[in-house]
């Protein structure tokens, strides 16, 4: 029987795995610690490791995982940046899961340009205190704005979708455009330079590579229209914060809706709510009233958890078997 130890175990992660993995009967040992030097013993005896966005899977940490006699490392997620491929390459597999609801990505960033647009968190908290002034509140049609989408992949194309329904201008940056879907949903592809200075709202989709690290950053932000949105449900270091948090303060920036952040480690996924934050970064982030900001959630609705959960299990069924892994992820 095939052994799995699982990292960064939620409760609802261990419902939505246990009720899959039914169907297949592998040995999954759940651990609520991250995977990381200190704690890459628990995975010793296993032949699999299962972990998530926030794992340190280091040179270092594939070395030992070797040791201990782990053969593939699955990844329960899309993004495999905190994994070294190098240190993998010819030594341990590695799978993960490219998608497991683009519709839940993409629908959640459009509940974020809403709140934000709408100014709905401090409407409810105003009349929570029985105050029903509308001073403050105003925001915008969304019908008729110019939307830049930067990436153009599965969730892109279901936002692009959402937002064409709303009447919006779709502008798009991609470098392979997918041209037959562009044309048929109006949607103009553009040069970065050009999507910053037209669009209303900017939503980033693209993936973190070394080329994408920052991608807002001060030079970016200064080509964008004054009070533009800025919605980020991709990966934290697209943004630079510092610079973000100073294009808000001089009002370039008109508003960010971020489901993640650059540092997010250290927070996302825990209760730190009696804990002072003494990352001031995300501190000031907090306090602006023009910034919504998440704990990596866009992806967490019911159809998700349960394709990441099948496509996992699957790609461990497929390398018990000594099948080709479909979803593998190689050094390029």
């Amino acid at each position: 029987m095939i052994k799995v130890a699982f990292f960064d175990a939620k409760s609802y992660d261990e419902v939505s795995f246990n009720k899959t993995n039914a169907d297949y009967g592998f040995d999954i040992h759940y651990y609520q610690e991250h995977l990381n030097l200190k704690t890459v013993p628990l995975a010793k005896g296993a032949d699999v490791v299962c972990i998530f966005v926030n794992a340190e899977c280091n040179a270092a940490v594939i070395d030992e995982l070797i040791k201990n006699g782990v053969k593939l490392i699955a990844l329960r997620c899309a993004g495999f940046n905190n994994v070294d491929l190098k240190a993998a390459k010819g030594r341990i597999k590695v799978v993960r899961v490219p998608a497991y609801s683009p519709h839940a990505v993409a629908e959640y960033a459009v509940s974020l340009m809403l709140a934000l647009n709408r100014k709905i968190f401090r409407a409810v908290n105003r009349t929570r205190e029985g105050n029903f002034a509308l001073k403050g509140l105003m925001g915008f049609d969304m019908y008729g704005k110019t939307a830049g989408i930067v990436g153009m992949g599965r969730i892109a194309k279901e936002l692009i979708k959402i937002l064409h329904g709303f009447g919006m201008k779709v502008l798009a940056y991609d470098l392979y455009p997918d041209m037959e879907f562009a044309k048929q949903y109006d949607v103009q592809m553009v040069s970065l330079d050009e999507l910053y200075a037209e669009s209303d709202i900017i939503s980033l989709h693209c993936p973190l590579t070394p080329e994408t690290t920052f991608l807002i950053n001060a030079q970016s932000i200064a080509k964008m229209k004054p009070g533009v949105m800025i919605i980020n449900t991709g990966r934290g270091k697209l943004i630079n914060t510092e610079e973000l948090i100073e294009g808000l303060r001089t009002k370039r920036v008109g508003s960010a809706g971020l489901d993640v952040y650059e540092e997010e480690k250290n927070y996302f996924y825990e209760d730190r709510s009696d804990k002072i934050i003494d990352d001031d970064v995300l501190a000031r982030l907090l306090m602006m009233p023009n910034v919504v900001l998440t704990s990596h959630q866009a992806f967490f609705t019911a159809e998700a958890m349960h394709n990441i959960a099948l496509t996992t299990l699957e790609s461990i069924k497929e390398f018990g078997q000594g099948k080709p892994l479909t979803n593998e992820v190689v050094e390029q």
